[in-house]
């Protein structure tokens, strides 16, 4: 079974999300591809303190830390490390483009958690190319062929198809999973839920491009804003 999993690195559900999943797939007897597809929940942002990038937007830097208690309480539940206050808002294109180079290798998944853990543990500006090739190094990547495949344009147009996809499809939160390419839920769902739905995917037969599957209500963030 093939999972598509829309996601954007600087969205904490996403990766609240992606590891819920990976919970609910241990111990599935069967093989299971997971695929990152690109989401920008700001596609315009430049790099700022997270706190005082949503204290512009949101009423002031005390109201944006009250955001964040939820999601931190939530993602510490899970093992995951998020410092908010030491978080940089950051546009997340060629985060994107290191992803799908890192999927050409078949080693998405340790990029997109090395990205996760910079951006909410270590405050890393993922907008930053000489950053973006440092995290890649941390995975034994060759640091200078990362920078010059940032620098180039490598990449470019299969990010902008998965952002593309993404729209066609109506996907305007993430994480969104998607699963045998036709059945889809939103959120970052309880690992129980995703196991059902794995279940139910396996039962059902033909559907349509994309069935949104009925499930609880999941926490995402959209391009509005972030449920945090």
């Amino acid at each position: 079974m093939q999972i598509e999993i829309y996601s954007d690195v600087v969205c904490p559900w996403c990766w609240i999300g992606e590891q819920r999943l990976l919970k609910a797939l241990d111990g599935v007897d069967e093989p299971v591809t997971l695929t990152w597809r690109a989401f920008q929940l700001d596609p315009s942002a430049e790099s700022a303190p997270l706190v005082q990038w949503l204290g512009s937007r949101y009423g002031g830097e005390a109201n944006a830390r009250r955001m964040f208690t939820q999601v931190t309480e939530v993602g510490q539940g899970e093992g995951l490390i998020m410092n908010f206050d030491r978080a940089i808002n950051a546009n997340t294109f060629d985060a994107h483009r290191l992803i799908w180079w890192a999927g050409q290798q078949g080693e998405q998944r340790p990029m997109v958690e090395a990205l996760h853990r910079a951006h909410f543990t270590d405050g890393v500006d993922l907008g930053d190319r000489a950053a973006l090739a440092t995290v890649a190094a941390g995975l034994g990547h060759d640091e200078q062929r990362v920078r010059t495949l940032l620098d180039a344009t490598e990449g470019v147009d299969e990010v902008q198809d998965e952002l593309a996809m993404g729209r066609e499809l109506g996907i305007t939160g993430v994480p969104m999973f998607v699963f045998a390419g036709k059945y889809a839920i939103s959120g970052a769902q309880d690992p129980s839920t995703l196991r059902e739905v794995l279940d139910e995917v396996r039962r059902r037969e033909g559907g349509s491009p994309l069935t949104v599957l009925p499930t609880p209500r999941g926490e995402s963030c959209d391009d509005d804003s972030c449920a945090a």
